[in-house]
């Protein structure tokens, strides 16, 4: 991969910084820190628009700290209106273009904010009526950027893109599991055998097995809901390191209050800035509950490929629909593709978890200046399993068939069913039983029948599998 070219536009402005002055492209909302960063940072080859939440979650912030900032008399109606209206245009999803940076960054954020703050001035001077690039009449740093550091403004921005995006990955969850449960009433008459460590156990229903699946991921889903509330606290007003250097004062709950209003969260304000402002546990904690799901949901696509493994030569209790040939050498193969893909991003999620573990660890004295790689980290889990479970409800889940004749001689073949003639026989004896039924090929009730070692009224009480597995005959 090669950098993009940035020095080619036709028309530029001339923006300088301390480093020295810098051409700009005309057309563009962003200035010279951004354009460094450009040159500096193309290093995923992702840029920060291809995650909308987050430059939504930077305008928030921004948005909340120049009301907060004009109730404190810093900046005039004039300034106020112009970034107000710039911050709505990037909440409605405009300009997000603007943001080409890598996610992959150093300098603990700063980029990212310097982005925003330019993006958010240009486009504020147009508003108020003035050309980009003259910051006398609104400035990226003394406007936008004024009472804030990237150290507060940042991972504020952090903090309220990973809950936003909890919204929308909790919906598409909860899609799945309501699917999950249509099929376990669909399949809720089928008997089949349970199993344990892949050997046979004892009688359930197929609609036992999928509403199962889905009271595993409703209790991720209400771990992820729960944990959100560990991101809702900010820094705002903590400035360069939680002292609020710069800051006036009540600017920081002010702040915190907007931003709450504007987000539709409840945010609130840390009591400890100095603390919060080098703190990263909210990430980590997030990152444990998206493991975890990580792992429920791998565990229920590792349990479909096996129930649908054959067709011949396996469990083929279930048929996954079938989404393309899974060959280029063997005629007629049809791959369990969806969980496949499923497993894949499960796996992903889960080492990013552990780069989340070792950013946060990273963390020295009073920042922790790995949050790019924190945020990368968590925006791409969430995504992920945000397109995985919408793809594995409708590419698969949704058109689930059951083998109904497969389960019920799996269940007339197996001996799991001794397991209930222990209360009445006793376990040596029902050994006995399963090792006799194992080695003659006799199913286990005939075997009963056989050996007259309960009465027929007996037999139907306590080997009838639809008792056994809870589910009486209607």
């Amino acid at each position: 991969m090669t950098a993009p070219d940035v020095s080619d536009a036709d028309a530029t402005r001339l923006e300088r910084d301390m480093l020295g002055t810098k051409a700009v492209p005309a057309s563009a909302y962003y200035g010279v820190q951004t354009m460094r960063a450009l040159e500096n940072f193309y290093i995923s080859g992702v840029p920060l628009h291809q995650y909308p939440e987050l430059i939504r979650a930077l305008a928030m912030v921004k948005l909340a700290a120049a009301r907060a900032n004009h109730e404190c008399g810093r900046f005039s109606d004039e300034i106020l209106a112009g970034i107000e209206g710039a911050c709505q245009e990037l909440m409605d999803g405009k300009l997000h273009e603007q943001f080409p940076i890598d996610c992959m960054q150093g300098g603990a954020g700063t980029s990212t904010n310097m982005n925003a703050n330019e993006v958010i001035a240009n486009r504020a001077l147009e508003l108020m009526g003035h050309r980009k690039g003259q910051y006398e009449h609104c400035d990226p740093h003394d406007h936008v950027n004024c009472s804030q550091s990237t150290n507060d403004a940042y991972p504020s921005a952090l903090h309220v893109a990973v809950a936003l995006m909890n919204t929308h990955l909790n919906l598409e969850l909860d899609q799945l599991v309501a699917a999950l449960r249509v099929k376990a009433r669909e399949f809720d008459h089928i008997l089949k055998m349970g199993r344990t460590q892949l050997q046979d156990a004892v009688p359930m229903t197929l609609g036992q097995e999928f509403d199962a699946w889905a009271s595993s991921l409703r209790n991720e889903i209400d771990a992820l809901e729960d944990v959100e509330s560990s991101l809702l606290e900010v820094n705002m007003g903590g400035t360069a390191i939680g002292t609020g250097l710069n800051a006036p004062v009540g600017y920081g709950k002010l702040c915190a209050d907007h931003l709450a209003g504007i987000s539709g969260k409840q945010i609130t304000l840390a009591r400890d800035l100095v603390e919060a402002t080098q703190d990263t546990q909210p990430f980590v904690l997030y990152s444990s509950c998206l493991k975890s799901l990580a792992i429920k949901l791998s565990k229920i696509c590792n349990d479909l490929r096996l129930l649908s493994s054959g067709p011949r030569a396996g469990f083929n209790e279930v048929n996954l629909p079938p989404m393309q040939p899974g060959s280029s050498i063997m005629p007629g193969k049809v791959n369990p593709v969806i969980p496949e893909v499923v497993n894949q991003v499960c796996f992903r999620a889960i080492g990013n978890d552990l780069t989340v573990s070792l950013a946060a660890e990273a963390g020295q004295l009073q920042l922790n200046v790995m949050e790019p790689v924190i945020i990368v980290s968590l925006l791409q889990s969430q995504t992920m399993f945000m397109n995985a479970a919408r793809t594995l409800r409708e590419h698969c889940i949704e058109g689930i068939t059951a083998n109904e004749d497969v389960c019920r001689e799996f269940i007339e073949r197996s001996i799991g069913v001794i397991t209930a003639l222990n209360p009445v026989i006793g376990y040596d004896k029902a050994t006995e039983l399963a090792a006799e039924a194992l080695r003659t090929g006799m199913g286990v009730v005939e075997l009963v029948r056989l050996k007259g070692v309960l009465t027929e009224e007996q037999i139907a009480e306590l080997l009838d599998p639809h008792v056994m597995a809870g589910k009486r005959p209607i």
